[in-house]
C-alpha cells in the first residue's frame, strides 16, 4: 500500500519522475481522498468518450495512448493539469478563457468544479486530430514507397 501524501508534497517530488507508480489507479492512490475523487472523474470521462484508448504512465503522469500519446492530466498543488496538446488548446480557446493555459495545457482549479463536459468535447476533438494525424503519417510513408 502506497503513503497518502499531500497534494503539495506531491506537487515538489514529482520532478523526481518517480519510476515506481506504474498504473493510474497507483497514481491517484498518492493524493488525498478529494483530489482522488477528482481525478477518477476526470479519468472516467476521458475512458467512457475514447474507449478505445489504452491507459499508461508517461512523464510521471496518466496518459491515455492509441497509437501514440493522445493527452495527459495529473494533479497538481493547486489544480488538475489537462494535457491535450496545442491544437485542442486553440481549438477551445473561448471556453477555456476562464481558466489559466499555455501551449499544451489548461489548468483546471480545485476551486472550481471540473468541466467535465469540456473535458469531453476536448477529448472527442484530440482523438478526431490525432486519427487525423495518423492518417497523414501513414499516407506520407507509403508515397515516401512509392518513389
Amino acid at each position: 500500500m502506497l503513503p497518502k501524501v499531500t497534494n503539495c508534497q506531491l506537487f515538489i517530488t514529482r520532478f523526481i519522475m518517480d519510476t515506481s507508480i506504474q498504473t493510474i489507479d497507483e497514481y491517484i492512490l498518492q493524493f488525498a481522498p478529494e483530489t482522488q475523487t477528482l481525478l477518477q472523474k476526470v479519468r472516467e470521462t476521458i475512458q467512457q468518450t475514447a474507449p478505445q484508448t489504452k491507459e499508461a504512465i508517461k512523464y510521471a503522469m496518466p496518459t491515455f495512448v492509441m497509437q501514440g500519446n493522445l493527452l495527459h492530466f495529473a494533479a497538481h498543488k493547486n489544480h488538475i493539469g489537462f494535457y491535450p496538446a496545442p491544437a485542442t488548446i486553440i481549438a477551445f480557446a473561448e471556453e477555456l478563457k476562464p481558466y489559466k493555459t499555455s501551449k499544451g495545457a489548461v489548468q483546471f482549479p480545485f476551486s472550481k468544479a471540473i468541466p467535465l463536459e469540456l473535458i469531453t468535447r476536448m477529448v472527442k476533438y484530440r482523438v478526431k486530430e490525432h486519427l487525423e494525424e495518423l492518417r497523414l503519417k501513414k499516407e506520407s510513408k507509403a508515397g515516401k514507397h512509392n518513389l
